[in-house]
């Protein structure tokens, strides 16, 4: 699968909303072994948005975020300061050259194929006592997905856009994360959670998905924008019966998976 190209601009247009699991798998990591100053890695920084709040929750720590999108990195650049940086790598083929105290990453591996295999690696880059989190999207079986594979499968979108989307595969059960990091001398807590977003606007699941999951749609049809819009047109409707505008915003259920996993020290 070709990368995306991210526009971070769109991408922060739901940052509160984005954010928020961030936080609280923040709140379910304990204390790091080399605290005050922790080595800290953020695989998928993105914007940096979520890095900064690393930043602040160990002043002392050393961080480094790492994201394969040069636009994205450019917008986390402004978060950068004298022990937070950001460099360029590919969570598929990143295979750490030091020891981290907490490699942690946010609404990531949903891109990574196979990236359970990556595991074996992270975990033996981390110190002991060091801690390994994630947060990963676990809504590939709602409409907003559903739908908009089976608009791609249609007739008239299927030569454009056949094999362009992720399916329910991209991401595992709790139980198989739980099964992959669970061993002799770790812990793991894996837990889900759905949220009802409530979101303003006009069509704001077509604009949330826009900044993520579209993102392979709208790359194979940027050359053409009457089909990009034709397109777009036809998978909003949709959007809008699946979720339906109401008195006080549009309602988006969506599910999380969050995994954190502790070596011993």
């Amino acid at each position: 699968m070709t990368a995306p190209t991210w526009d971070p601009r769109q991408y922060l247009r739901h940052a509160d909303h984005r954010t928020r699991p961030f936080h609280d798998l923040l709140a379910r990591i304990g204390p790091l072994p080399h605290e005050p100053a922790p080595r800290i890695a953020d695989l998928g920084c993105g914007a940096g948005n979520a890095t900064a709040l690393l930043a602040e929750r160990w002043p002392g720590a050393r961080v480094t975020g790492y994201d394969s999108s040069p636009r994205m990195l450019e917008r986390a650049r402004a978060h950068a300061g004298p022990l937070l940086d950001f460099t360029e790598a590919d969570a598929a083929t990143w295979a750490p050259t030091e020891t981290y105290d907490l490699i942690v990453s946010n609404a990531l591996l949903q891109w990574v194929p196979g990236h359970t295999a990556r595991f074996p690696r992270w975990l033996d880059a981390l110190a002991p006592g060091g801690t390994l989190a994630f947060q990963i999207p676990g809504n590939f079986d709602a409409p907003s997905h559903t739908l908009m594979r089976e608009l791609a499968a249609s007739p008239r979108w299927h030569g454009r856009l056949a094999g362009l989307l992720r399916h329910g595969d991209a991401v595992h059960t709790p139980a198989h994360y739980l099964e992959h990091l669970t061993a002799p001398g770790r812990t793991a807590d894996v837990w889900e959670t759905t949220y009802l977003h409530l979101l303003p606007g006009e069509d704001p699941v077509l604009d949330w998905v826009k900044g993520t999951g579209l993102l392979p749609v709208l790359d194979a049809l940027a050359d053409d924008p009457e089909a990009r819009d034709a397109f777009l047109t036809e998978y909003r409707d949709l959007l809008r019966t699946a979720y339906p505008a109401g008195p006080h915003g549009t309602v988006f259920p969506f599910r999380r998976i969050f995994a954190v996993t502790r070596t011993a020290g």
